[in-house]
């Protein structure tokens, strides 16, 4: 694998920190909303670019909305959106908001396809006319940083996590989110990071947070019919209260630190709660059993379901009387506790990572200023009593935290911004 990237490195003319013309031309901010200068013209500059985008695949998760989310952005503003990726359940809607599904073997992590993966991905931008690229995971953004240098193409990178570096060879892999003309981190917390990680990248990185529907994500535009059909396909009973952890089934998410909690609530009497896990398995098999062995060992057969993917996540977070997000590892940005509090319901979270940006608890404010609950990560007892008192809270307070929580999250964490921004990048490469 060393050899491979190596290869690619040398053939992308690596490393960017020393391309001074492009730090020069697009200067970068740490803080986010921060807008680049654009010529004055009626027309958007980006009317008949074609921009491409490349990600494993469009199935669940932050990059993969966000993908489709900026092809719509630049089908608004007359450009052509391209995606070269695998596939998955968001080809349609991308189809649907104008976007170019290009069919590519984005996913392979296999050293050698990924060297042969660079000249398809050269051909193909020479027959779309592309002339921007913008990649969205690690094994896809070493062919698509390859392929950039060889046509001389704007590349354009998005830090979407907190990557692993157990070796030298897994920090050179993880690099390749580093080395884009400009950076674009999806927090303050991401931003962090690649500083603390890839220094070379400082003068290139741009804070741009992930951004979120309000028109989708707004209490009066779910229907009662939308709450009551997820009620019935996740067997609720009509007296139970619903505490959401959507997110996939990986251990780190948290779902073994949420049975447990379940366990303790139950046992200080807690007994019309229901617990829904939902989010895909992706293969994680083992894990699976591993969960359905701790719901029984607690005795919360029953209480706490595993219910697959939920395409409706708008009612799923309506319907929910808590929304926990209880990770043991730090998330990069924090996007169903953005969702959550756009949908007024009350979240509980883990104090780490990105969170302390998107969510607001004591001590970072007062009492009277929160919009959710930060608990240590992995405490189940933490966790069971935020979620008690979270369930515990009056028709008023809850209104009031209700409305709290979407404003902070309307001023920070709009979609329109985090197209805006991203375009402005986007602008500000091709005009160089």
């Amino acid at each position: 694998m060393a050899g491979i990237l190596a290869q690619i490195e040398s053939r992308a003319g690596m490393p960017c920190v020393n391309r001074k013309h492009v730090s020069e031309t697009v200067s970068m901010s740490f803080q986010p909303g921060a807008h680049l200068s654009l010529p004055s013209t009626e027309a958007h500059p980006l009317v008949g670019r074609t921009i491409l985008q490349i990600i494993p695949d469009l199935d669940t998760g932050g990059a993969e909305r966000t993908a489709v989310d900026i092809a719509k952005g630049l089908t608004d503003v007359g450009a052509r959106a391209l995606v070269a990726t695998e596939g998955g359940r968001l080809v349609a809607e991308l189809q649907a908001k104008g976007g170019v599904w290009l069919p590519f073997p984005a996913a392979s992590k296999n050293p050698l396809a990924m060297a042969l993966n660079v000249r398809k991905l050269a051909l193909l931008c020479r027959h779309e006319g592309v002339e921007l690229i913008h990649a969205r995971s690690r094994a896809p953004a070493w062919v698509a940083l390859a392929a950039a240098r060889k046509l001389k193409l704007p590349f354009v990178t998005t830090y979407h996590g907190s990557y692993a570096t157990r070796s030298a060879v897994k920090t050179l892999y993880n690099s390749v989110m580093a080395r884009g003309d400009v950076v674009i981190a999806n927090s303050a917390y991401t931003a962090d990071l690649i500083l603390a990680k890839h220094g070379f990248a400082r003068d290139r990185i741009r804070v741009v947070n992930r951004g979120t529907d309000f028109s989708a994500f707004a209490p009066q535009a779910v229907s009662p019919e939308r709450i009551q059909a997820l009620r019935r396909a996740w067997g609720i009973e009509a007296h139970q209260r619903i505490v959401l952890l959507p997110g996939r089934l990986t251990s780190w998410k948290g779902q073994r630190v949420l049975i447990e909690a379940a366990r303790i609530l139950r046992d200080g009497g807690d007994t019309d709660t229901a617990f829904i896990l939902a989010g895909d398995a992706q293969g994680r098999d083992g894990y699976v059993r591993e969960l359905d062995q701790a719901i029984a060992k607690a005795g919360l057969e029953g209480r706490v379901k595993r219910v697959g993917h939920c395409a409706d996540m708008p009612a799923a977070l309506l319907a929910a009387a808590v929304v926990t997000v209880p990770s043991t590892e730090p998330e990069a940005f924090g996007r169903v506790a953005v969702e959550a509090q756009a949908m007024g319901t009350p979240v509980v979270v883990s104090d780490l990572g990105a969170v302390p940006e998107t969510v607001l608890a004591p001590p970072q404010v007062s009492p009277a200023e929160r919009t959710g609950w930060r608990v240590p990560p992995g405490d189940a007892a933490a966790l069971a009593a935020a979620l008690e008192g979270a369930l515990s809270l009056r028709p008023s307070a809850r209104d009031n935290l209700a409305g709290r929580a979407r404003l902070h999250v309307e001023r920070h964490f709009s979609l329109e911004s985090m197209v805006s921004e991203t375009l402005d990048v986007y602008c500000a490469l091709l005009e160089r």
